[in-house]
């Protein structure tokens, strides 16, 4: 099944341009078979999403990309906004409390910069730094494809989950119609619902696939 695991909203997330009934149309007609709302910092009901689901007759699971000190996070399972879910240790506790599963974001930021890889060494340093922060030993997955990523970013974000031996993600990052179907997650099992999409990704049976090669790799 290949789910779209990582997509934005308007109103909840501001910086959005489509809204929910948009995005699974749009998501419909590209042939996906489920995609997430992970809007930034805000929580949708889930059974507003269950009606979205019905609604559509397509597969729509609510998650939140949550803004932390250490990077943002795309988190399954939780229900509400707590005051504190700015630390990722914090949201880590809230995720394993309440079974959930969690994947960091778009890696390559705050850590990637094209005018500093000027050679192997600075680019291994980079990678370095970036290896320091506890973000990663608390996740299910790093996504590695990012569609509002350049190729170079991507592939530190490769790079990054090789490191640490972690599976890899694929999303569009949609924050306006024609950002979908540039990357998008595959997995190797039925996904019915939530908890179905919780387990696959804390085993990690899944895979990073590009949906559009000529649009991947370039930045939005």
């Amino acid at each position: 099944m290949i789910i779209d695991i990582h997509t934005h909203t308007f109103p909840t997330s501001v910086d959005s341009m489509i809204t929910a009934d948009e995005l699974i149309e749009e998501a419909k007609r590209i042939g996906l078979d489920g995609v997430c709302i992970t809007d930034h910092d805000g929580f949708w009901d889930h059974n507003e999403v269950f009606d979205l689901s019905k609604r559509h007759n397509f597969l729509v699971l609510p998650g939140c990309e949550v803004t932390t000190e250490e990077g943002h996070l795309l988190v399954y399972g939780l229900r509400n906004y707590i005051f504190g879910m700015h630390r990722a240790t914090f949201v880590k506790d809230l995720v394993e409390e309440d079974g959930g599963a969690m994947v960091v974001a778009h890696p390559y930021r705050r850590t990637y910069r094209k005018h500093a890889d000027s050679s192997p060494a600075a680019y291994y340093e980079m990678l370095e730094r970036a290896s320091r922060n506890q973000v990663f030993s608390m996740i299910d997955g790093v996504e590695v494809l990012n569609g509002r990523g350049s190729e170079e970013e991507n592939a530190f974000s490769h790079e990054m989950a090789r490191w640490f031996k972690l599976p890899g993600t694929g999303a569009s990052d949609a924050h306006k119609l024609d950002d979908l179907g540039t990357f998008a997650t595959e997995f190797h099992e039925n996904i019915r619902d939530l908890d179905d999409l919780i387990r696959e990704i804390r085993v990690g049976n899944f895979s990073p696939i590009v949906l559009d090669a000529t649009r991947s790799g370039h930045s939005h």
